[in-house]
């Protein structure tokens, strides 16, 4: 049995959603919400806070993709968008706007749960590369400020930079503080003086 989520179902055509959501509950997925209307996407989605998106358009709209990117829904969840022809541009905003899976061909009932599973997976490795790469940008802007610190009391004390290092090391630790902070509000101050 799948886990619990709510699902939202973008398709206007009311056959073909009736279709998806069939698939869907017979897959043990129970919450699903259709939108037939995709011009208020970005509202709806703010309003719903769906796990997954599911778009099933014929002739998918730019409109939507841009809606989705917006409100960074597809930034937020897996999204997976379902279209009968295929077509490169296209194709290329849905990546941009962050769509976890976008199938050419249509969408029958037997492909919703496989599609929407690797969708999900997608999503949540994107996720956490995301995840891992903000850090790593944030570690990297720490050690930039802290080596800039480092060189302020180098230059001001003439310290070396291991007797720099284990001043702001002291520092916060006195403080309570974290390192970062304590070479933040030096680097700061020196600006200041300026």
């Amino acid at each position: 049995m799948p886990a619990p989520l709510k699902i939202v179902v973008v398709e206007p055509d009311q056959a073909r959603a009736q279709v998806i959501t069939e698939a869907l509950h017979e897959s043990g997925w129970a919450d699903v919400t259709v939108i037939a209307d995709d011009s208020s996407l970005t509202r709806t989605l703010d309003d719903i806070d769906p796990d997954v998106v599911l778009i099933d358009l014929r002739n998918p709209r730019r409109d939507s993709l841009e809606a989705l990117s917006e409100t960074s829904g597809a930034r937020q969840r897996p999204v997976a968008m379902f279209v009968d022809q295929s077509d490169p541009e296209l194709s290329s905003a849905a990546v941009q706007a962050g769509v976890s899976a976008y199938v050419v061909g249509g969408l029958s009932g037997e492909r919703i749960r496989p599609i929407l599973e690797t969708a999900i997976a997608r999503f949540g490795i994107m996720s956490q590369m995301q995840s891992e790469l903000d850090a790593a940008k944030q570690a990297l802007a720490e050690r930039k400020t802290i080596d800039r610190a480092k060189g302020l009391l180098i230059h001001a004390k003439g310290l070396t930079e291991e007797e720099a290092y284990q001043l702001l090391r002291k520092t916060a630790m006195d403080q309570g503080k974290r390192m970062i902070d304590v070479a933040q509000a030096l680097v700061t101050a020196s600006e200041l003086l300026r």
